[in-house]
C-alpha cells in the first residue's frame, strides 16, 4: 500500500514496523539472525560429527560442500538485491535477516579461509564470530555516526585499538589452536569419513 504525494510514491508503514527502519533496528535483526544461525550451525555439525544425527552434509561428486559456501552465495544475493533492487521496508528487514544468516554461515568457518583443509573446529572461526557479533552489538547499541560526540569518538578509538590488539593476539594464537578443542577433534577423527 502506498501514498501518492506529488511526484513520488511513499510506502506506508505496516503495523509494528517503523516507516523507515533505522540502522539500529536493522542491526538488531542482523545480530539475532547471526547468533541463532551460528548456534544452529555449531550444534548441527557437532551432532553430525558425534553420530547423533545422520550425515546432512551436501556432497557434490564426492566433495563436501562447506556451509561457508551457502553463506557466500547468500551474502552475494543479498548484496546484489540491495544494490540493484528497490526493497520495501518489509523486504529490507528480510534482507537484514538473510544477511545475518549469511554472515554466520560464512564466519562460522572462518578458520577454513585461513587454513584451507584444516579442521572445522579451528579457534580462528570462533574468534571471528565473537568479533563480528561484538561489532554488530556495538552498532545495535551505539549512536549513529552523525550523532557522535567527543566521548563517542574517544570510545571508538579505544575500541579500534582493542580490536587491533585482539587481531594481533588472534594471529599469534594460531600456533596454539591445535591444542584447543582436542576432545572435539578426537571425536571427529574417531568417526568414519562421511560420504
Amino acid at each position: 500500500m502506498t501514498l501518492q504525494t506529488s511526484h513520488r510514491e511513499v510506502p506506508r508503514a505496516s503495523p509494528g514496523m517503523p516507516s523507515d527502519p533505522s540502522t539500529q533496528f536493522l542491526a538488531r535483526r542482523i545480530l539475532v539472525s547471526f547468533v541463532l544461525t551460528f548456534i544452529a550451525a555449531r550444534v548441527t555439525v557437532f551432532l553430525i560429527v558425534s553420530g547423533r544425527v545422520p550425515d546432512l552434509y551436501l556432497h557434490v561428486g564426492g566433495t563436501h560442500i562447506h556451509h561457508l559456501n551457502y553463506g557466500i552465495f547468500l551474502l552475494a544475493g543479498v548484496g546484489g538485491y540491495l544494490l540493484l533492487g528497490r526493497p520495501t521496508q518489509r523486504r529490507l528487514i528480510a534482507s537484514a535477516i538473510a544477511y545475518g544468516v549469511g554472515l554466520a554461515l560464512t564466519f562460522d568457518e572462518f578458520g577454513l579461509w585461513v587454513h584451507l583443509g584444516g579442521s572445522y573446529w579451528q579457534r580462528a572461526s570462533f574468534d571471528a564470530v565473537v568479533v563480528t557479533g561484538g561489532l554488530l552489538g556495538l552498532i545495535v547499541v551505539g549512536p549513529e555516526i552523525i550523532r557522535f560526540r567527543p566521548h563517542h569518538r574517544a570510545t571508538a578509538v579505544v575500541l579500534a585499538v582493542a580490536v587491533l590488539i585482539f587481531v594481533v593476539m588472534l594471529v599469534d594464537s594460531f600456533k596454539y589452536a591445535d591444542r584447543l578443542l582436542v576432545r572435539v577433534q578426537i571425536i571427529e577423527q574417531s568417526r568414519p569419513p562421511l560420504h
